[in-house]
């Protein structure tokens, strides 16, 4: 099946795509083989619109509120119920890790389980839900959400899926039943607790600059301190597009809002007439900055100086191997020695 050869990080961004016009509701899980190296032996991490609400980690033993308007919820038991929730989901967690390890033929050591599920609300009302895990920062299976069934993206998960699959199990049923009447459902309750900050505008900042490796021009446009997530950034050439070499990835910041950078090369002697286009909710047209012989150029100077942590609780391919990311650390699993992800943006 064509599912099976996309790598579980570009479904992810995919998946972030789909939601963009509307609203999600994200759950991170992750568990480890051992306790140790800094990090909790399960966590869960609870987003409605890449904004966390929710967190429950095994060390600290309780579901807390992270978004201040989670605190607005009427239910009594609300957080005494998701704490016991949580627990019975670290202990299946925990012989999951078992068999996943089994399955690699794998003893003993530090391993990581991850698992991001979750549904989407569309702008047009429609709604999707998605549910896809790892092993040791590789793609292990995935669920696909048109025939809700689960699909082996390594060997190693064929007997995993053939049974979630089977007449007895019917997971994929299951999950369906989850994503349309528990998931949306919570999703829509939370969208109206949330709403002031959900649906508040914050304009973006604009930045252009250049670049010389190796006798290429690059020209970056990087735009940050905006919300919401959605927004459209691109190059263009007195009019004409011009296509950028990398993938547009939207990364969140530390108060709650977002930024990205787009490149774009071009030859030594042809930068003049570029700009960079920015289309935002927050702005009324679009914001269009040009490059030229100042070289860089400013917009709306606001939130000047200072460093914006970048928190990403999924896994990322690097060269020097996979690394995990946890709450503004990065894991690598090579030495397990923490240090901070930091994107500049002066």
């Amino acid at each position: 099946n064509s599912i099976s050869n996309k790598p579980l990080l570009i479904i992810f961004f995919t998946l972030f795509r789909f939601g963009l016009s509307g609203h999600s509701l994200q759950y991170f899980d992750t568990t480890v083989s051992v306790p140790g190296h800094g990090l909790p032996q399960f966590i869960s991490v609870c987003y409605v619109d890449g904004i966390e609400i929710t967190r429950y980690s095994s060390d600290v033993g309780r579901a807390v509120p992270v978004a201040p308007w989670m605190k607005k919820l009427e239910d009594p038991d609300y957080w005494k119920r998701n704490t016991q929730l949580y627990k019975g989901n670290k202990a299946g967690y925990k012989q999951g890790m078992k068999i996943l390890m089994n399955s690699f033929n794998h003893t003993r050591g530090f391993h990581i389980g991850q698992r991001m599920f979750g549904c989407e609300l569309r702008g047009d009302g429609s709604t999707r839900g998605y549910d896809q895990f790892g092993y040791d920062g590789k793609d292990h299976m995935v669920l696909d959400p048109e025939r809700w069934v689960y699909y082996a993206l390594v060997d190693q998960a064929q007997v995993t899926t053939q049974k979630w699959n089977s007449p007895e199990e019917r997971a994929g049923e299951r999950s369906k039943n989850y994503m349309e009447n528990i998931c949306i459902p919570w999703l829509r309750k939370y969208l109206v607790y949330g709403e002031e900050e959900l649906e508040r505008r914050v304009h973006p900042e604009v930045k252009v600059s250049d670049q010389n490796v190796n006798g290429v021009t690059k020209l970056h446009c990087q735009v940050y301190g905006f919300y919401p997530r959605d927004v459209d950034v691109k190059w263009e050439k007195n009019g004409i597009d011009v296509l950028s070499y990398e993938a547009k990835h939207v990364l969140p910041n530390s108060d709650g809002t977002y930024q990205i950078r787009v490149t774009v090369e071009v030859a030594a002697e042809d930068r003049e007439g570029h700009s960079c286009h920015v289309d935002h909710a927050s702005l009324e047209e679009t914001l269009i900055v040009k490059w030229g012989k100042s070289h860089q150029r400013w917009e709306r100077h606001r939130n000047q100086g200072g460093l914006n942590v970048v928190r990403i609780l999924w896994f990322h391919r690097q060269r020097h191997g996979f690394t995990y990311y946890t709450e503004g650390l990065c894991w690598d699993k090579k030495s397990f020695s923490p240090f901070s992800v930091f994107i500049i943006s002066r």
